[in-house]
């Protein structure tokens, strides 16, 4: 997603740009997400509400959030990390780039739609955010409150009958929500990267499918080595996700990145009349449609790269989904798992590497890859060209988390 996005701004600006891609375009994450540009999403992960409410998840094994046992201690500085973060300056800190980043975003997708022509690609059906109490609503106030301050738009609704006109269908249990008129979903998200990519190849980009093995410095520039050989660039952009380390760590330069497994099920067409986006906060799940069906995922699991799916967390999350939606058939379902890039501040890495000015970033973005791809590409695309940024780019250096930030 971030890659393909970049990849096109470039090309648009007048470049030679070529896309190494080991499995093909959105074979990942960037094809398995929920499909939305949640601009109203400003509030980071790394939040006081977030340490409050992680205690008690972690105590059901397949609840919202997860920590194998045998990972735990390798994601231990991450978590020591993400607490610092969840402070209330850090937390302030982040929440304003979060939402100048969302800002930039919005209006990048939509000089994006008009290149691209982009738009039959997109349902502009809202979001409906469901509490299970009005106890639980309180409690997220200071949140909906920094949005309105930012200028997002939503409604808060405590009747029954209002939630249902938006959303018919639902069990009679859930009496709040907030609904967020301006939420865009895409009707799939592998479709919107391949359209990208197809639209970046028609402009003269070239995708070939090779597996990177280094990245080397090569004067003033920096050099791909793949299978077949080694190709010397001016610039190079990393955008590999939860694999950026692996790439990172000869030059000297890793982050803190690690990875929030995420899972889902895809149900076949007719599975709900689904009208809008649904998000259970407190549940850690969302349901979309996409293409002619609906996708039930979300939860986050720390495991790292390497450890097996338990694909019991997507059958949990399918029986939540039925519970909350009676008539919601969950007969025919597709599961699927994949990494979600997360840095512990909840911002994407955008930037020079450190010590590397000519090995460009871009990853870390974590549930929000593809609502902020738009704007990353254009920020990539900008210090490519010597433009000044739109926004300021010191919340998304890489080496913000070093002692001696570079």
């Amino acid at each position: 997603m971030i890659g393909v996005s970049a990849a096109h701004a470039l090309v648009r600006d007048g470049h030679d740009v070529v896309i190494y891609d080991r499995a093909g375009v959105a074979a990942g994450a960037s094809g398995g997400n929920a499909g939305a540009f949640a601009f109203s999403d400003i509030i980071p992960l790394a939040s006081p509400g977030m340490l409050r409410q992680a205690p008690r998840w972690l105590l059901d094994p397949l609840g919202p959030l997860a920590i194998r046992p045998a990972y735990a201690l390798h994601a231990l500085p991450w978590f020591l990390r993400f607490a610092r973060a969840s402070l209330p300056g850090p937390f302030a800190a982040a929440r304003d780039a979060q939402a100048a980043l969302m800002r930039l975003s919005a209006t990048s997708l939509d000089h994006l739609l008009d290149a691209i022509c982009g738009e039959r690609l997109l349902r502009r059906e809202g979001q409906l955010q469901i509490y299970d109490s009005a106890a639980e609503l309180r409690a997220a106030k200071p949140g909906w409150d920094a949005r309105a301050e930012a200028g997002i738009d939503f409604r808060i609704l405590t009747s029954p009958d209002a939630i249902r006109e938006i959303q018919p269908g639902l069990n009679p249990c859930i009496q709040t929500a907030v609904f967020t008129p301006d939420w865009i979903n895409v009707t799939d998200p592998k479709a919107w990267v391949e359209h990208l990519a197809e639209d970046f190849t028609r402009r003269g980009g070239r995708i070939e499918r090779k597996s990177v093995r280094a990245l080397q410095p090569d004067g003033e520039g920096m050099a791909v080595a793949t299978e077949d050989g080694r190709t010397p660039f001016e610039r190079v952009l990393l955008a590999t996700g939860a694999e950026a380390n692996a790439l990172l760590r000869p030059l000297g330069a890793t982050v803190p990145l690690d990875t929030e497994r995420g899972y889902n099920t895809t149900l076949p067409a007719g599975a709900f009349d689904l009208r809008t986006h649904l998000t259970f906060a407190s549940h850690g799940f969302v349901v979309t449609r996409i293409g002619d069906g609906v996708r039930v995922g979300g939860a986050v699991e720390f495991a790292g790269l390497t450890a097996p799916p338990n694909m019991k967390r997507a059958d949990a999350m399918l029986g939540k989904a039925r519970r909350f939606l009676p008539d919601l058939d969950s007969a025919g379902g597709t599961q699927w798992m994949g990494f979600r890039p997360s840095m512990p501040d909840s911002l994407p890495v955008i930037g020079a590497a450190p010590g590397h000015p000519s090995l460009l970033l871009a990853f870390g973005h974590g549930h929000l890859g593809l609502t902020q791809s738009a704007g990353t590409a254009d920020l990539i695309a900008d210090l490519v060209a010597g433009r000044p940024p739109s926004i300021d780019m010191a919340p998304y250096r890489a080496g913000r988390f070093r002692k001696t930030a570079v």
